[in-house]
């Protein structure tokens, strides 16, 4: 399991462009099966999805060629060659929610209910899309040099100039991630969220939490300059985004300040960690810089789950709607 057999399943078709495939469909599956909890009509989400599926793949390779562009540069024609690899699933993920924004306009939809019911089959589709990169042997992270570390999944054993060497599963630490957070969602929106947009702001907000950590870790990062992972920097804006979100959404709430505090220290730590993410400062050596990270991913969920389940009043949104 440490090296996959082979790329291409039955010897023809590409194992990543397959687990995509199949992840679009089961997102797309899941909120069909969704739909009749909410004010969509019917065959919504099936519209919807002849509209996003072309624009998410257009903005995931637009978002990579963006940041990519010395591999482009030189020969403009293989930015066409998408079948070639290089994708990114946070211009999926921009495209797909402005494609929402005009379609749910022009068809005069609620938008954050569309969002509600797509976010847990869309975390769903990013879990199983992240194991075609361990059969194209990408997204993988730092050398693993300790004997005792080197099993799969923590580390998977890619091609390097003295054979095969081992390094850590980044992709794999993310599919699980993706996973629990689907799990989480899938709970979640029968039993805690209560407003429209709920279900898809914890999406983006648990998501972009395990992915500043997790992409901290990888050597196929895109960068906006020398030092700026962008996929970290657009993963720090949107927890601090959210959290002032919600801060402000429940500042009449009754709520004891203690239970404010996790929020305000989340934001003093992602403020804090913003020089270094930025590039204005250089990093501490590991683990106080995994340290840094994973402090403010934790403050960042303890923040907005503090507040969330404690000023969160009425009924379930989705609860006791009968399909």
């Amino acid at each position: 399991m440490a090296v996959p057999s082979s790329r291409l399943f039955l010897g023809i078709i590409p194992w990543y462009s397959l687990l995509i495939v199949c992840g679009a469909a089961l997102a797309i599956f899941l909120a069909v099966r969704e739909e009749p909890r909410t004010a969509l009509k019917k065959d919504t989400v099936i519209d919807f999805a002849l509209w996003v599926l072309p624009c998410g793949i257009i903005g995931a390779r637009v978002y990579y060629v963006i940041f990519a562009w010395d591999q482009f540069k030189s020969d403009f024609w293989s930015v066409f060659k998408i079948w070639e690899g290089g994708i990114a699933i946070y211009g999926a993920v921009i495209a797909g929610l402005l494609t929402a924004v005009f379609f749910c306009r022009s068809r005069k939809l609620p938008l954050l209910q569309l969002c509600d019911i797509i976010a847990p089959g869309l975390v769903l589709a990013q879990a199983i899309g992240r194991w075609g990169n361990y059969f194209n042997q990408e997204a993988f992270g730092l050398p693993v040099t300790n004997p005792a570390l080197c099993f799969f999944p923590f580390a998977v054993l890619i091609p390097g100039s003295s054979g095969l060497e081992w390094h850590m599963a980044t992709f794999f630490y993310e599919s699980l991630w993706n996973f629990l957070v689907f799990v989480f969602l899938l709970i979640g929106r029968r039993k805690w969220f209560r407003y429209a947009g709920d279900v898809f702001f914890f999406y983006a907000f648990l998501y972009a939490c395990g992915r500043l950590i997790i992409e901290d870790f990888r050597l196929d990062s895109l960068y906006a300059s020398s030092s700026l992972r962008i996929s970290q920097l657009l993963s720090l804006l949107i927890c601090m985004g959210l959290m002032i979100y919600y801060l402000v959404r429940f500042r009449s709430a009754p709520l004891p300040f203690v239970w404010r505090i996790p929020a305000f220290v989340s934001l003093a730590v992602s403020l804090l960690l913003c020089p270094f993410v930025l590039g204005l400062v250089s990093f501490p050596d590991y683990p106080l810089h995994f340290l840094l990270l994973l402090v403010c991913s934790l403050f960042n969920i303890l923040g907005i789950c503090s507040l969330y389940g404690k000023c969160a009043e009425g009924d379930v949104l989705y609860a006791d709607i009968k399909g």
